[in-house]
């Protein structure tokens, strides 16, 4: 029984706990920690926060998760939906029901063969209010699953979503074993991806191992993965250049488009994360229409790229997926209006100025300072004093959920699927409303026929809709979408980048 498994989980985390170093480790079936294809080092920023799937929201923690956890479907390079864990799918005509056929001979990394009613399990746990999923709101048309044999799983909908694909993908939505518990997946991840966890030093390194049994033939090719924390970029490219690190995904320009050069290669891929600084609408004078827009209207937005990422990149409106760009003309003030955000702030009964607060996260991606120093700087203009407060990204995040702002510079994931993208944080059902702080009944309503409709045609209307009232009501400032930036040593080979940010390419890396 699985409760076995558990309880030796547990031991095994006891007798680590006695340790001074806090160095946690598993040593499951099936995992080696040497392949054929050698082990690579991966220069990091910061650790990750935590390491249960269902609740990562930091970059760090959500990319490492990412190779530990597979899904019923992922994205390939061309952020299409292509098969996981399941083999194949089939949705019913009215587009109530979705059937998936679960591939045979998966295991997770302790050994236990992975069944219907871990998918069950997981789907089912994520839906709870209760558990804190992050991408509850994103699987929410689901009214229950069902597991009528070992193979087959049933998701049945409450109403057509056109995005439930796109939402199953990603650590946030990764299948764990029935039985498992958030403490015991704290502790020591349990998944079916191409790696299984190794050891962790908190705050120095995370070390994954080849899943021998993984289901994909021939992968992974890598022996072992660790994620050492080097304080800063310039520092990574150092290691870089000494061999003590293979890869590095960098996020300062500055520091990559120096780096290129003496063994190491530079491939910039563009992101479909986005730049934004988000508003806290539950706080004077933040709740007035009016002063969000004289703070729209006082912002350049082109001068905070080039500020922060020598213009290495676009500057974008609210929705970066690719089907459904927004038009970043489509707002007010589309250009910096500084005499018109005067007036919006004296007709909202602010002539004299306001001061507000606005974090930002240290360690967690190079441009924010600069960001935040560039928007501070605009904003005077208008006499608009923005109060700058740096966070560890540990202490950000935690403010940032409980939204414990005025303002804060963010760099939030973007998606292939505008729904899966934004209908956590806008509808006000969604799970991260509380974050985002605005929801209307006009924009429940667009959500809602973004999310039913099958006219793809019909979908681009209503996200364009979205976007507009976001900008009109300016709940958030959009800002840019930059580049990552993933530096490899020569003898790295076989290492795709994604738009997306996942690193689950590194199954099918070698390091000579």
């Amino acid at each position: 029984m699985r409760s076995t498994r558990l309880a030796g989980i547990g031991a095994r985390l006891i007798t680590a706990a006695m340790t001074a170093a806090l160095a946690l480790s598993v040593a499951a079936p099936g995992v080696s920690a040497q392949e054929d294809g050698g082990d690579l080092v991966v220069g990091v920023t910061s650790d990750a926060d935590t390491l249960f799937p269902w609740k990562a929201t930091q970059f760090q923690a959500f990319t490492m998760l990412g190779l530990i956890y597979d899904n019923l479907v992922e994205l390939d390079q061309n952020l299409d939906i292509v098969p996981g864990l399941a083999e194949s799918w089939q949705i019913s005509d009215d587009g109530m029901t979705v059937t998936f056929t679960l591939r045979e001979g998966v295991t997770f990394h302790d050994g236990t063969p992975m069944t219907s009613a871990d998918v069950k399990a997981s789907l089912d746990a994520i839906l709870l209010e209760e558990t804190g999923a992050v991408a509850r709101a994103a699987i929410s048309s689901i009214s229950s699953v069902d597991a009528p044999d070992g193979s087959t799983v049933v998701l049945n909908l409450s109403t057509p979503d056109a995005g439930l694909l796109a939402g199953l993908v990603g650590p946030n939505v990764g299948i764990v074993p029935a039985d498992a518990t958030e403490e015991a997946l704290s502790n020591a991840p349990n998944g079916t991806g191409p790696f299984a966890f190794g050891e962790r030093a908190p705050n120095e390194s995370l070390t994954l191992v080849a899943n021998e049994d993984y289901w994909r033939e021939g992968e992974p090719t890598l022996g072992s993965v660790e994620f050492r924390v080097i304080p800063d970029e310039a520092s990574i490219v150092d290691g870089l250049r000494s061999g003590a690190v293979q890869l590095a995904e960098l996020t300062d320009p500055i520091v990559a488009l120096t780096a290129e050069g003496d063994g190491i290669t530079i491939e910039k891929t563009p992101q479909l994360a986005y730049h934004v600084l988000m508003i806290n609408h539950t706080r004077e004078p933040l709740d007035d229409v009016n002063v969000r827009l004289a703070m729209q209207c006082a912002i350049d937005r082109q001068e905070v790229l080039d500020t922060a990422a020598l213009g290495e990149g676009a500057v974008i409106g609210p929705i970066t997926s690719p089907a459904y760009l927004s038009d970043p003309s489509a707002r007010p003030c589309p250009e910096r209006d500084v005499d018109r955000a005067k007036e919006l702030l004296a007709e909202a009964g602010y002539e004299d100025g306001i001061t507000i607060g606005g974090m930002y996260a240290t360690g967690e991606y190079a441009t924010a300072p600069n960001e935040a120093q560039s928007l501070q700087s605009q904003l005077a203009d208008a006499g608009i004093t923005l109060e700058l407060e740096p966070l560890e990204i540990g202490a950000y995040v935690d403010r940032w959920l409980a939204a414990d702002f005025d303002t804060t510079v963010a760099l939030n994931g973007g998606r292939p699927d505008p729904d899966t993208m934004y209908g956590r944080y806008f509808p006000s059902t969604g799970n991260l409303n509380q974050v985002a702080t605005y929801s209307s009944e006009t924009m429940d309503d667009l959500f809602a026929r973004g999310k039913a409709s099958g006219d793809p045609d019909e979908r681009k209307q209503i996200y364009a809709d979205i976007s507009r009232e976001l900008e009109d009501n300016a709940v958030w400032i959009w800002m840019f979408s930059g580049n990552k930036y993933s530096a490899l040593t020569d003898d790295v080979q076989g290492f795709v980048p994604m738009p997306s940010t996942s690193l689950q390419y590194l199954r099918t890396t070698t390091v000579e």
